[in-house]
């Protein structure tokens, strides 16, 4: 039977191993990957790959819509978009149009 130090210099060995062993595999099927990449005409993009760090797009600010109606008892508003508002749903609209 092994003694406990026998063991962690085997795990020790194994990781060692393993590391290499992925290291070497993976050159292996990223070389594989970038061929049939060239050889199908396949880009990053149409894999969904080609938004990383250096290339991602700038979020884009999003402006909110104008208020198109406005409750006069609370002040409340809204834009006309979307479900209606407790105080304007099954109103005349045009009562509480915002005069611009």
């Amino acid at each position: 039977m092994s003694s406990y130090k026998e063991l962690l210099a085997q795990r020790e060995k194994l990781e060692k191993q393993i590391e290499e062993a992925k290291a070497r595999e993976y050159a292996e099927v990223l070389n594989e990957i970038k061929q049939k990449m060239s050889d199908y005409g396949i880009t990053l993009a149409e894999l969904g790959g080609g938004r990383g760090a250096k290339n991602a797009k700038a979020g884009r600010v999003r402006t909110g819509v104008a208020p198109k109606y406005r409750d006069p008892d609370s002040g409340n508003t809204w834009s006309g978009r979307g479900k209606p508002p407790r105080w304007i749903a099954g109103q005349d609209r045009e009562k509480f149009l915002i005069q611009k």
